[in-house]
This record gives C-alpha cells, sequence and structure tokens, in this order.
C-alpha cells in the first residue's frame, strides 16, 4: 500500500482529511517525516537537511494561505556529530527566519538511517482548501518548476565525478523558499489551493479529485527552471521533469479570471497562469492531451 492508498484508507476513519494541513480554529497545523533513503541524496548537507526538512512543513502552511508561527522538528541519527548537529538546527533555524517564523527545537533519538520528522504551525481566520475550483477560474503557479530535479541530476554528477562545485550548486537548488507570503497575498482569491511537493501534474489530479472539475494546460505557459532546462536534452525532457518530479514545493492555485491581475500585483514572486478550470467530464489535458496522474509518491515501487 502506498502513500495516496493509505490516505484513502484513513478518511473513512478521520475527519477531514486532504488538505495540506489540519486548521483547528484558527489554528494551521501540518507534519512531515523525512529519510535520509529517499529524501536526501548524497552530497546534501546537513544545512541543507535542515533547511529542506523544515521547509517542506511551512510549504503546507503556505498552502493553506496561513501565517508561519513556529516549528519544531525531531533528529534522529546513528551518531549525533557536533558539526552535522549545529548545521541542521543552523538550516532549520535560517528557513524559519526567512518566512518570519520561529524554530524552536524539537527532539533528538538514535536510529539507524538519518531521519526528521517534522511539525510547523501557523494561523489564519480563512483557510484556503483544495476543494473550492470552479470553472473559468485561472490555474496559477509560483515560482519555477524542476529546481529538484535539477539539484538530483546535480547531486548524481558530485558523487559519479567526485565534482564539488556540482554539489554545492544542488544543494542550492534543494534549498526552497517556502511561498509563504505568496499564499498570503492569493489567499482573499484563491478558490483552490496546495503546494506542488508531489509534482504539478499530481496536484493537479487531487486538486481536480477535491474540487471535482477538470483543467486544461497549455505547455507553453509552465514555469520551467532555468537549471532542469540547461540539465536536459530537450524542452520535451525539460517539461517531463518539470511536471512530474516534483519536490519543488511551488504554490499550485486557482483564482477567479477577474482576481488573476490583482493577485499578480500582490504576489512577491512570479505567478504564472498555466490554464483553466474546465468541466469535470473535459478531464485533465496538457495541450488538448490526457495529462497522466504521475508524481511523488512515498512507498510507490
Amino acid at each position: 500500500m502506498d502513500e495516496r492508498a493509505a490516505l484513502a484508507l484513513l478518511e473513512g476513519e478521520l475527519d477531514p482529511v486532504g488538505d495540506d494541513a489540519a486548521v483547528v480554529d484558527d489554528l494551521v497545523v501540518t507534519t512531515d517525516m523525512l529519510h535520509e533513503r529517499t529524501d536526501f541524496p548524497s552530497g546534501t548537507s546537513r544545512y541543507t537537511a535542515g533547511w529542506r526538512s523544515v521547509g517542506a512543513s511551512l510549504s503546507d502552511i503556505a498552502a493553506m494561505g496561513a501565517t508561519a508561527t513556529a516549528a519544531v522538528a525531531a533528529y534522529a541519527a546513528p551518531e549525533f556529530l557536533a558539526d552535522e548537529l549545529l548545521a541542521f538546527v543552523r538550516g532549520a533555524r535560517d528557513v524559519c527566519e526567512r518566512v518570519d517564523g520561529e524554530y524552536v527545537g524539537g527532539d533528538l533519538d538514535g536510529h539507524e538511517e538519518f531521519t526528521v520528522a517534522t511539525t510547523a504551525i501557523g494561523r489564519t481566520d480563512d483557510p484556503v482548501p483544495r476543494s473550492g475550483a470552479r470553472p473559468g477560474d485561472a490555474v496559477c503557479v509560483t515560482g519555477t518548476l524542476g529546481r529538484s530535479a535539477a539539484a538530483l541530476e546535480l547531486f548524481r554528477r558530485g558523487e559519479r565525478e567526485d565534482d564539488a562545485d556540482a554539489r554545492e550548486r544542488a544543494n542550492e537548488l534543494f534549498r526552497f523558499e517556502p511561498r509563504i507570503a505568496a499564499g498570503r497575498a492569493l489567499a482573499p482569491h484563491a478558490t483552490a489551493m496546495m503546494d506542488s511537493s508531489d509534482g504539478l501534474a499530481r496536484s493537479l489530479h487531487q486538486l481536480a479529485e477535491a474540487s471535482d472539475c477538470g483543467f486544461a494546460i497549455d505547455a507553453a505557459d509552465v514555469p520551467i527552471d532555468d537549471a532542469v532546462r540547461s540539465l536536459s536534452e530537450s524542452e520535451a525532457e525539460a517539461l517531463e521533469r518539470a511536471t512530474t518530479f516534483g519536490e519543488d514545493f511551488e504554490l499550485v492555485a486557482t483564482v477567479p479570471e477577474t482576481s488573476l491581475e490583482a493577485v499578480r500585483e500582490a504576489v512577491d514572486v512570479p505567478l504564472s497562469r498555466i490554464g483553466t478550470v474546465v468541466e469535470p467530464a473535459d478531464g485533465i489535458t496538457l495541450d488538448g492531451e490526457a495529462l497522466a496522474d504521475r508524481g511523488y509518491t512515498h512507498g510507490e515501487a
């Protein structure tokens, strides 16, 4: 059973299930777990691991349109090395400070594999769910897609060729900025929103399921990061990586057409309109062709 099947199983036991974070009154709470084997390629610094693991939870807070309040992390490793532990905490602290949140500690444990469990909290009086997209809304994405795909390629190059520059660039690409400010700017207008941690294609399928709609996406408007373009053999390969690899932690949102310009002016990062919400019978398409439900899934063989 993979992560998505497990979540479907739990929908009958927990209510509500399905958004990027849970909301209790005005408190937004989310938790994540990352493992060295699946989430931190060889060459990932502990500073980057601290930044990325806490950033993943902060991204869920952003997807709800909330402010970031604080985060904690449980750090487990075969042994505690001073330089690694301090680097991890500094990365966690710096990503929190980047979004005006606070890193307030956590827990330590011994474990055979480097593993991190993080929890972030935020606040909002008006959270944005995944379930409000309406036909005619514009589909928008913050920033660019494909950074993590490019980072993985560079991590592999760094290991294969013992290339320190490739490892350094990979770590830079892996340290994304959680879109807290963009989420807050989108929140008054967005009808549905989530982050792109599972990839654009899979995110669109998840939004479509929650909102009972379809999407017509234009490939030429997908914001492909220059780093993944430079490491791809063709534009088609770059597009494939940008839409299906995932782990970019950008926001995917639907916005009424009449609000699009106001949103663009309010958001502090580039915002690309990549398509339109359509009727559910029209499905999910990329340039008129069916867009497969492909992306990152924990536990997928």
